[in-house]
């Protein structure tokens, strides 16, 4: 895991959030792309684990402003204190702001959950031709995934 900063959240690759979600029940992800990105891209499924994926917008399709109920959103929809949250995205530049955003929201409320962006993202960043989902990510590594 790296990140030190306080304005930097922890960061996993693909495969440890998959083995983090597998070894404690009561870790999250939460993938925060857009309604389009789950519809026409994928999404992870964590089926094999026993889990659901949630799904919160931070930037909502198809205006792309910030989703000014995001943390709300979110913490509505985890029950308890998990283990861990992690967050993934495209590529992880919203992840990564999306876990800081939760992180400050859990700390006014006094608790200590870490946020943990997923680096790669779903499809990862974009090759030598500008493709995703080519050299990393949650799909190129092999972890389960549909497409609807």
């Amino acid at each position: 895991m790296s990140g030190t900063s306080e304005n930097t959240p922890p960061e996993v690759t693909p495969d440890q959030a998959w083995e983090a979600l597998k070894n404690d029940p009561t870790t999250v992800l939460v993938d925060v792309r857009t309604i389009a990105e789950w519809d026409y891209v994928g999404e992870p499924i964590l089926d094999a684990l026993g889990k659901e994926l949630l799904k919160v917008e931070l930037t909502e399709f198809p205006e792309m402003v910030r989703n000014a109920y995001f943390a709300d959103e979110v913490l509505s929809q985890i029950e308890g204190d998990p283990a861990a949250i992690y967050f993934i995205c495209r590529s992880g530049r919203r992840s990564r702001v999306a876990a800081i955003c939760i992180a400050e929201k859990l700390a006014e409320q006094g608790r200590d959950i870490p946020c943990i962006n997923v680096s790669e993202g779903f499809e990862g960043p974009p090759d030598e031709n500008r493709h995703r989902g080519t050299t990393s990510g949650w799909k190129v590594r092999g972890l389960p995934w549909i497409q609807q």
